[in-house]
Parts: structure tokens; C-alpha cells; sequence
């Protein structure tokens, strides 16, 4: 998993390639006219479409080829080969297409074709608010005008910036590699065009569910016909003393992410605390930049619990080996201006202190609203809360896991994005299940790790391959059932894992078949 462009090389499909060296279901990558293409047989017929993912420009010719649809091998993004159409997140952008033509034993591509633009559907709710500009809000608001909608679309965000790609500032937007203008998800001009009201600074206060009102902490009032709770997560706050000095800071917004960075340019010895996926990617990048790192964390090795002591123990010594100190077992006691104290007495010197001990939902609205909660906001596989016309998604949605059987609640960006895309099509009236496979990824210096599945608990760690050698797959398993997937360097394992994930849960909803004992 990298950013690095995929290099244009391989034959030029527009001078025509024979029919018999392709076979059926295989990918060949070339060019059409110096742009990089993906040529894909599907029985007697064949698609050209755009060679790399319109997410981090991933090569798709790595990814999987499912039912006339491609996916990334990178971070699972879906694209339709019929038309390049985006299916699932977190790619946003089509891909281009271009029409192909057989004659003479041969399959050419020909001219590139536009995407069509969605037909205005006029039916569906009178409005639609969003509460919430993050991940999930900004993801219904799109699929809502692609899927049609002609009605007004408003997002309040109580965030001074537009959406931006959350996941990246921990990571390359913190460590440098990533600038500025990477970060917006859509700029300004995309809203406007598309008709999706954002408003900025916009604290939402009340929601009457009765009236089908929101009311806003500057007393502006709106009404909807459907209303899609967003509302995301809010970090942990540290509770010592000195916990609300300047040099501390949380990650979470894309001004907590500019703050940070600030303080990252003039820092020369950070405390990191918390040793989750935020921490470690925070304490990553931190060293990319050269600053002396150290690692507080309550847990003896770090992300045991979700990945495994085998896994975390070597994310401790990837880490040590670029010179981040850990303190584990550890709680901090104090902070002050020149670094931190730890419930023990041990002093580490610091002018920068980051805290990442986690999240909890922004359910407050919802409680007020009197919407059925409990560590999240209560969904139904439709994603809609006990209230007629109120939708949840994102960090604070909790929802009925097909694949487990549970109720839970998940926190990361791509969960959020594609429950953003389920919950505008049946704000629309689609009654689409939300039926994905939790996914997500972290990058550490030049380490990929990307997990699919949701594992609340498990009782084995199966490693195929060799987690040292940096090339492994983890099978998480609950009760001698699969329950999660973790990978390093192997994509196209990750991209498997998810489709025989999606294909347990398919069979799941299909009627037992009675069993026949052979004579």
C-alpha cells in the first residue's frame, strides 16, 4: 500500500490485442494512447477501463475480478466494469471507460466514454438533512445526487472545514508526505455544483422528531424529510493535571490535524499517549520528521488485543527499530510544560504531547431526541433508529453484524463511508440491507497492514506465512469460525477474506436445506 503512481508501460490497446491470448476472467494492463487501461475478458466480451484505483491510484490489474465488478487490492474500493461506476467506498471518481470493438481475431479499444449523468428522480423525501460532516455525511450526500435525487440536500457540520480524508492525518499529512491540498474530499466548487447545502460551524442543538425539525445552537431552524445522524466520535480526554496545557493535542479534525502539524514543525521530543493504531501511526510519522518519540501505553504489548501478542510485539520492534521508546504498563499522572510524569514517577521530557486513548460516540443528540442508544445509536440493518425517518451511520451507529450475529459498533473511516452510501439509498426508500465487511487499514514507516472483519473477541490467531518476513495472513477465529482477517503485504489475501466474508453471509440468509442421508 503506497502512493506512488503505477508506471504506464504494456501494450497499446488501441492498436488491438489478439482474442486468444486474454483468457476468460483475465486482466491484462497496458495503455490507450499513453493512459494507463485494464483490459478484462468476460466470456465473449471485453471492457477496458482506467488501470488504477480513483482512490490512492492502487493497480487494479492486483485486485479481484467479482461478479462484472473490480475491487482494489489497496483499500477495497468497487467499481462496476460496465461503466467504471464507483459501487463502495472509499474510491469517490469513476473509472474512465472506453468502448472496445472485435474484428479480425482482434479486441480494440476505441474512444473513451463519458460517465452518464444520473436521471433526477423527484421522488423521495421532501429534504434531506445531514447532522454531520466526516466521513459518513459526506458519502450520503453524494450517493444521494448520484443516485438521482433532485431534492434539497443540507449538511451541518460542526467542523470549520469541508470533509477531508481523515485517515490521512495521521499519516502522510502529519509525516509530510501528503500535502495540503490532498486532504479536502471534494472541494467547495463540487458542492455547490451538485446542490448540497454545507454549513460550517454549524452546531446542531435539538432534534424534534415529532415536528421533523433540527434547531441550531445560532437558533436557525431547518425541516426534513429525512434526517441521517453523522455525528461521529469524540476523543477520549485525558483526565491528569496539565491535561489542557498548549502542547497537548488530540487528532481528530482537520484542525486538530493542522495544530498538530504546527506543533510537529518546531517539536523536538514527543510523548505519544495510547498505543492503539492512532498512537502508533501518530508516533510513525513523528519520526519521518525526525522528532525523538516515546510511547505510553497501559498494555504490556501493544494492539495485543485486537491483532494478537504476535502481531503486536513485532509493531513494538518495527517501531523500536526506528528508535521510539515505549513505557508500557504505564499511566500518566501529570503534564506540564516541559514533559510528562508517569503514575510511577518516571519523568520523560516532552515539548509535545499527543493523546490518542480513544473515542466514544456523539450520541447526545440522539439521546436528547429520544432515540433508542447504548454505546451508539441503535440501527436497524436498514440503518435507521428507532425514530420514523432518522438514519444513523458512522462511529455512532450501532447495527446488526450479519456475519457475527452481534450488534456492534465500529470506528473507522471506510465502515463509515459505505454506511453512508446504505443509509442515502434507503433515505430514498431502497431498503438496501448494509451488509459489508468491516474494513480498514494502517501504514507505519513502510509497513502495509490492512484487517477485515470485526473480531470483538477471539480465541485463536492462525499466521500463515512469516510476520518477521513483513508477508502474513492472521485468521482470527472465534469458536473454530473465522472472524476476522489480518493482512501484511498480502492484498490480494485481504481482498479474498472480504468475498468469502460476503459469500458466508449470503449463504446465511438463504433456507436450510434439509439434509439427505445417501443409502
Amino acid at each position: 500500500m503506497s502512493q506512488d503512481p503505477v508506471a504506464i508501460d504494456g501494450p497499446d490497446f488501441g492498436e488491438g490485442i489478439d482474442v486468444a491470448s486474454i483468457g476468460d476472467g483475465a486482466m491484462l494492463a497496458g495503455q490507450v494512447g499513453g493512459e494507463a487501461a485494464l483490459l478484462v475478458r468476460q466470456g465473449d466480451s471485453f471492457v477496458v477501463v482506467g488501470a488504477t484505483c480513483t482512490h490512492y491510484g492502487a493497480p487494479l490489474a492486483d485486485g479481484l475480478i467479482v461478479d462484472g465488478t473490480i475491487r482494489c487490492p489497496w483499500h477495497h474500493a468497487c467499481f462496476s466494469l460496465q461503466n467504471g461506476h464507483v459501487l463502495r467506498a472509499p474510491a469517490l471518481a469513476p473509472l474512465p471507460c472506453w468502448r472496445t470493438e472485435q474484428a479480425g481475431g482482434k479486441v480494440y479499444a476505441r474512444e473513451r466514454q463519458e460517465s452518464p449523468s444520473p436521471d433526477r428522480d423527484p421522488r423521495g423525501p421532501a429534504s434531506i438533512v445531514i447532522v454531520g460532516g466526516g466521513a459518513a455525511g459526506h458519502s450520503a450526500a453524494e450517493t444521494l445526487r448520484r443516485e438521482g435525487y433532485a431534492g434539497p440536500i443540507t449538511m451541518l457540520s460542526a467542523d470549520a472545514s469541508l470533509p477531508c480524508d481523515r485517515p490521512n492525518l495521521s499519516k502522510g499529512y502529519l509525516a509530510g508526505t501528503a500535502p495540503e491540498d490532498w486532504m479536502l474530499l471534494r472541494p467547495a466548487e463540487f458542492f455547490r455544483d451538485q446542490g448540497i447545502e454545507v454549513r460550517l460551524n454549524a452546531r446542531v442543538v435539538h432534534i424534534d422528531p415529532d415536528s421533523r425539525t433540527v434547531e441550531l445552537a445560532d437558533r436557525s431552524r431547518y425541516s426534513y424529510g429525512a434526517l441521517l445522524l453523522a455525528t461521529g466520535a469524540e476523543p477520549v480526554r485525558l483526565d491528569v493535571p496539565g491535561a489542557d496545557l498548549p502542547h497537548v493535542r488530540y487528532l481528530r479534525t482537520f484542525a486538530d490535524g493542522r495544530a498538530l502539524l504546527a506543533k510537529a514543525q518546531t517539536a523536538r521530543r514527543a510523548v505519544v499517549i495510547g498505543s492503539g493504531f492512532i498512537g502508533l501511526e501518530v508516533a510513525s510519522s513523528l519520526r519521518q520528521r525526525g522528532i525523538e518519540v516515546h510511547v505510553v501505553g497501559r498494555g504490556a504489548i501493544p494492539m495485543a488485543r485486537i491483532l494478537g501478542p504476535e502481531l503486536g510485539a513485532f509493531l513494538r520492534s518495527l517501531h523500536e527499530q526506528h528508535d521510539v521508546v515505549f513505557h508500557l504498563n504505564a499511566d500518566v499522572g501529570a503534564i506540564d510544560a516541559a514533559g510528562v510524569t508517569l503514575v510511577d514517577g518516571e519523568r520523560i521530557e516532552a515539548d509535545l504531547v499527543v493523546v490518542g486513548i480513544g473515542v466514544r460516540p456523539a450520541t447526545a443528540l440522539a439521546e436528547a431526541a429520544g432515540l433508542k442508544t447504548g454505546d451508539g445509536v441503535e440501527v436497524d440493518r436498514f440503518l435507521q433508529t428507532s425514530a420514523p425517518g432518522i438514519f444513523a451511520a458512522g462511529d455512532i451507529a450501532r447495527w446488526p453484524d450479519p456475519l457475527s450475529g452481534e450488534s456492534i459498533r465500529v470506528e473507522h473511516f471506510v465502515v463509515a463511508e459505505r454506511q453512508g452510501q446504505t443509509a442515502a439509498r434507503n433515505m430514498l426508500g431502497l431498503q438496501e440491507p448494509y451488509e459489508a465487511v468491516p474494513f480498514f487499514w494502517t501504514e507505519q514507516y513502510d509497513l502495509g497492514l490492512a484487517y477485515v472483519g470485526h473480531a470483538g473477541s477471539w480465541d485463536e490467531a492462525a499466521i500463515d506465512g512469516s510476520i518477521e518476513a513483513r508477508d502474513c495472513t492472521v485468521t482470527y477465529r472465534a469458536g473454530g469460525r473465522d472472524v476476522a482477517v489480518a493482512v501484511i503485504h498480502r492484498d490480494r489475501d485481504g481482498l479474498c477474506a472480504e468475498l468469502a466474508f460476503e459469500r458466508a453471509i449470503a449463504a446465511s440468509r438463504k433456507p436450510h436445506a434439509v439434509a439427505t442421508a445417501a443409502p
